[in-house]
């Protein structure tokens, strides 16, 4: 199931599995949004472009804007949004955005395209944000699954503060030459998100000791992050791939100068997806 707020994909079902957080708002009402036209948190909740200061809440606004269908078929739909007038007047560009979710023989791709219909170059971030019951079944717990990536890794991760915002000497060694996180809410409580940059692994699997679980492909992003509500014991972790991040304390405070921001030419389109496989025991 989808939904045209957001343009999300917000129901992925197999026999009794449910595997896509049900938004309860106790928790946390978000189920998959799309993170346009930043990701993360801005310093002071403010970027310029050119002399322009510009105001954006945290993950941008596409995640709280009606998408219009574009296109639709039995095993996929696209969504598109465009600019309007409370748009522009956080982002001063025209823009199309389109966000196709395809059903896959073992699960899902979500895609992402971004044309650029104006005269100027044009800087974005953009990605996922995918919340994933944890536990999947009926008897598990949080504790029960782990983060396994495809390749072992030596890599520290990115923390943000309170505001979000990050600091390259803010961060933690989570991955010390081995290919797992285990889950634990203490872990969330205390550091809020994990974001990881520059991994040899492009895919990484939520899996629970029994081997049920998903696999997420996100290889054609630079940055992949997880979290889940700190404080909350929440039953869901969500799996991000980020092309962009929150801002960095030391950063000009110009959009084009965001970690990870495409410009777009005028006329230009910029595409990338991830992908969902389910895996059963």
């Amino acid at each position: 199931r989808v939904d045209t707020m957001g343009g999300e994909l917000v129901s992925l079902q197999n026999g009794a599995d449910e595997y896509i957080w049900n938004g309860d708002p106790a928790y946390w009402s978000g189920r998959n949004p799309v993170l346009f036209p930043i990701v993360g948190a801005l310093r002071d909740g403010t970027v310029r472009i050119g002399q322009r200061v510009c105001r954006m809440a945290r993950h941008g606004f596409a995640r709280r804007r009606e998408f219009s269908v574009a296109a639709q078929g039995s095993d996929f739909v696209e969504f598109c949004l465009r600019e309007d007038p409370e748009t522009l007047a956080q982002y001063p560009f025209a823009f199309l955005l389109n966000v196709r979710h395809t059903l896959t023989d073992e699960g899902f791709e979500t895609s992402f395209c971004v044309e650029n219909p104006g005269g100027e170059a044009m800087p974005f971030c953009i990605g996922g944000h995918t919340a994933f019951r944890c536990p999947i079944r009926p008897g598990a717990s949080f504790e029960d699954y782990r983060l396994v990536f495809e390749r072992e890794e030596d890599a520290w991760a990115l923390l943000p503060g309170a505001d979000g915002c990050l600091n390259p000497e803010h961060r933690e060694h989570f991955l010390p030459g081995t290919d797992t996180i285990p889950l634990r809410h203490e872990v969330f409580d205390r550091v809020d998100t994990l974001i990881f940059e520059g991994l040899r692994s492009k895919t990484v699997r939520l899996m629970h000791r029994d081997g049920h679980g998903v696999e997420m492909d996100f290889g054609a992003f630079p940055m992949v992050a997880f979290w889940t509500m700190p404080g909350a014991n929440a039953p869901y972790i969500c799996m991000e791939p980020w092309q962009g991040c929150g801002a960095f304390e030391q950063e000009s405070g110009q959009f084009a100068d965001k970690r990870h921001c495409v410009m777009l030419a005028p006329g230009e389109r910029w595409q990338a997806a991830y992908g969902v496989r389910i895996m059963q025991k």
